[in-house]
């Protein structure tokens, strides 16, 4: 079951030179566009970003779309109740090309509260570009 859209991001909005430091951002024009309208991200950023949004709303068939096939898990389960606070982004690298492909990295800290207590999630991720669509690969 996926959760009603909200009217602002939950993935704070990808930092541009418009957007001013704790401005909010409009769902439909963030990750909404990847998640519901078909948009392709066009970046790992952009990709991380909307997967975060894809977790707040429990949105199971976004995240197994983009998730690379070779690493996808069955299904994608999550904490009755969770309540996801923010997403920091630490760092964003291309990694350059391997086996003719696009590959970057993204550093994140994602904030929950499950049952009360609350969680950092502190990961370095792996993508890849896949025929023109980025795709999660894994946490390293």
């Amino acid at each position: 079951m996926t959760l009603p859209a909200p009217k602002v991001c939950p993935c704070g909005g990808a930092p541009t030179a418009l957007k001013r430091k704790g401005s909010e951002v409009a769902y439909a024009d963030c990750c909404g566009r990847f998640i519901e309208q078909g948009e392709l991200p066009p970046d790992a950023l952009h990709l991380m970003r909307s997967r975060y949004t894809a977790f707040v709303l429990e949105n199971a068939v976004y995240l197994q779309h983009t998730w690379q096939a070779a690493h996808r898990p069955e299904s994608v389960d999550f904490d009755e109740g969770a309540k996801w606070l923010g997403l920091e982004i630490k760092d964003f690298v291309d990694t350059g090309i391997q086996d003719g492909q696009a590959t970057a990295e993204v550093e994140f800290v994602a904030r929950v509260r499950v049952t009360g207590k609350a969680h950092r999630l502190h990961e370095r991720s792996r993508f890849v570009c896949e025929q023109g669509q980025w795709l999660y690969l894994e946490a390293i």
